[in-house]
């Protein structure tokens, strides 16, 4: 194999660690392919300003620091405009945060001796309500006398299905 397949395999399994937080494991798969590649040319500006993320990610803050300043003087401009970038972020003020924006993680790390802190409780059954009453009106509330409405109904039906069946013509 040639150095530029060395070189982009190196630099590929840096961002497969550095994408899986492996910053260390990065940090020593860019340094290896920086070895591999001219470090004025855009692809060793490019390692190296992954290997100043790498540095940061993995808390060395100086190294990353130092190096970023180096490559404000790359000859690539990109490069150059990009670690101006980086190197801003990397010296600002670190703000304090209130406590009530930090989420305490408890310490796990005694968990596995202890056993378990829960109690785990059994599953519930669902108690359906009982059904609601159905409730009947009281008869003797109702006024049940006869109102002729029937007789008055029956009463229409007939004439009008005499006056149809007979041929009074009022219907035709």
């Amino acid at each position: 194999m040639d150095s530029e397949t060395n070189f982009v395999e190196q630099f590929e399994r840096g961002k497969i660690a550095f994408d899986n937080g492996q910053y260390r494991q990065s940090i020593t798969d860019f340094e290896a392919a920086a070895k591999l590649t001219p470090l004025g040319s855009r692809s060793g500006g490019e390692v190296q300003l992954w290997l100043v993320m790498a540095y940061q990610a993995a808390g060395q803050l100086p190294e990353a620091k130092t190096l970023c300043r180096k490559l404000t003087r790359h000859p690539q401009a990109d490069c150059r405009k990009q670690s101006k970038q980086v190197l801003f972020i990397l010296e600002a003020p670190s703000l304090a945060r209130p406590k009530e924006w930090m989420t305490e993680i408890p310490d796990l790390s005694q968990a596995d001796a202890q056993g378990p802190s829960y109690v785990q409780s059994l599953p519930s059954k669902k108690i359906k309500p009982p059904p609601s009453p159905i409730y009947f009106e009281d008869p003797a509330g109702m006024n049940t006398e006869d109102n002729g409405f029937l007789g008055l109904a029956i009463a229409v039906f007939v004439l009008i299905a005499i006056a149809i069946i007979g041929g009074t013509g009022a219907f035709r």
